[in-house]
C-alpha cells in the first residue's frame, strides 16, 4: 500500500510517498479500514521533526492520527463494524496510508451526509475538545469559558461545543482576521493578544466579567499565558492545559492558586491506553455526533490536498495561516 513516510527527522522535504507492507489481517477486535481521507495535525509536524515520537504500538515512520474510510475487514471479536461500513477514527499513528488497522473501540460512525474530507476533519479536534472541556474540565451549562488559540482546530471545535452547551465563550488569537471568522462559530467575545504582551488578556477578561473572571480556561498555548490564566480565573475555576506551542515552562503564583482554590488539569489523547481512547470516542459518538448530524456542529476545513502533495500540506500548516483543518485525500 502507499503511505506517507518520514524518511528522517527534519523539514517537510523529508516526507515521501512510498510503498510499505500492507497491514496484517485483522485479529481479535481489530478492524482494517480503507482510508479515504486523513487529517493533518501539529503532532504530525512534531513527529516529522523528531520531537514527538509515536506511542508504543503505533507506526514510527508513518504519521497520521485521524482518518475516515470504509471497513475492509474485521476481526472475529468485532461486534459492531462490518465490511463496507463508513467509519472515522483516532489512532496513535499510521493513519496517513491507504489502509490502517485499528481497535474496534476507537472507531465511530461516519454519517452518510458527510463527505470523506469532513469526516476525517472531525475526530482529533472534537474528541480532544469534548474530552478536555466536559470530561476533564467539567464544563457546565451557562458557565464562562476562555479559549486560547481559539482559531486553531481544537479551539474552533471547542467554541462550537461550548456555544451548544449554552456557555459564554471568550477567545484569544494574535490575528484579528481569524477572530472574526471564529465569531461565526459561536464565540461571544474576541481578544486580540499582542506578541509582546501575551498576559494582557487577563485584564480584559476581568473587565468583561465585572471582576469575577471566567469559570474555565482551555489553554492550547502554554508558556507565558500561565500567569495570566490564574489571574483571569474566577474562584474555583479550572485551567485545562492541552497545548504548549508557546513553551513548556511558566512561573506560578501559588498564592493565587490557593486563594482562589483553582484546579490545574493537564491532558493529552495520543498516549492514552486503547481503553481510555475508546471511552473518549464512545462519548464523542453519543454526545457530539448527534449534533453533527443535525448541523449544529461542523468540520472547519482550511484546505484539502491529495496525499501526493503532503509536503505542501505540511508547509501550509506550519505557516500558521490556516483556519481549520488541512486534510489529505487518498
Amino acid at each position: 500500500m502507499r503511505a506517507v513516510v518520514i524518511t528522517e527527522p527534519g523539514g517537510p522535504e523529508v516526507l515521501a510517498i512510498r510503498d510499505v507492507p500492507d497491514p496484517p489481517a485483522p485479529g481479535g477486535d481489530q478492524v482494517l479500514v480503507r482510508v479515504r481521507a486523513a487529517g493533518l495535525n501539529r503532532a504530525d509536524i512534531l513527529q516529522r521533526r523528531g520531537q514527538y515520537p509515536a506511542p508504543p504500538g503505533a507506526s514510527r515512520d508513518v504519521p497520521g492520527m485521524e482518518f475516515a474510510g470504509e471497513v475492509e475487514a474485521a476481526g472475529p471479536a468485532v461486534l459492531r463494524w462490518k465490511p463496507g461500513r463508513r467509519v472515522m477514527g483516532l489512532v496513535g499513528g499510521g493513519a496517513q496510508a491507504e489502509y490502517v488497522l485499528a481497535p474496534e473501540g476507537v472507531l465511530a460512525e461516519a454519517p452518510e451526509a458527510l463527505e470523506w474530507v469532513e469526516a476525517a476533519a472531525l475526530p482529533e479536534v472534537f474528541i480532544t475538545a469534548h474530552d478536555a472541556l466536559f470530561t476533564q474540565g467539567g464544563l457546565e451549562l451557562g458557565e464562562t469559558l476562555l479559549i486560547h488559540a481559539v482559531a486553531s482546530g481544537v479551539g474552533a471545535a471547542a467554541v462550537q461545543l461550548a456555544h451548544a452547551a449554552g456557555c459564554l465563550v471568550f477567545g484569544t488569537s494574535r490575528t484579528a482576521e481569524k477572530l472574526e471568522k471564529v465569531r461565526a462559530l459561536g464565540m461571544d467575545e474576541a481578544i486580540l493578544v499582542p506578541g509582546d504582551n501575551p498576559g494582557m488578556f487577563a485584564d480584559q477578561i476581568l473587565e468583561a466579567t465585572g471582576g469575577l473572571g471566567v469559570n474555565a480556561i482551555l489553554d492550547l498555548v502554554g508558556g507565558p499565558y500561565f500567569a495570566g490564566n490564574l489571574k483571569a480565573l474566577a474562584p474555583l475555576g479550572r485551567l485545562i492545559c492541552v497545548g504548549m506551542t508557546a513553551g513548556t515552562e511558566a512561573g506560578i503564583d501559588l498564592g493565587i492558586l490557593l486563594r482562589k482554590r483553582l484546579r490545574v488539569l493537564g491532558t493529552t489523547l495520543r498516549g492514552r491506553t486503547p481503553a481510555e481512547k475508546a471511552a473518549a470516542v464512545r462519548r464523542f459518538g453519543d454526545q457530539v455526533l448527534p449534533l453533527v448530524r443535525c448541523g449544529i456542529l461542523k468540520a472547519v476545513i482550511d484546505s484539502t490536498l491529495p496525499v501526493a502533495e503532503v509536503i505542501e500540506a505540511h508547509r501550509r500548516l506550519e505557516s500558521n495561516a490556516t483556519f481549520g483543518k488541512v486534510v489529505l485525500t487518498f
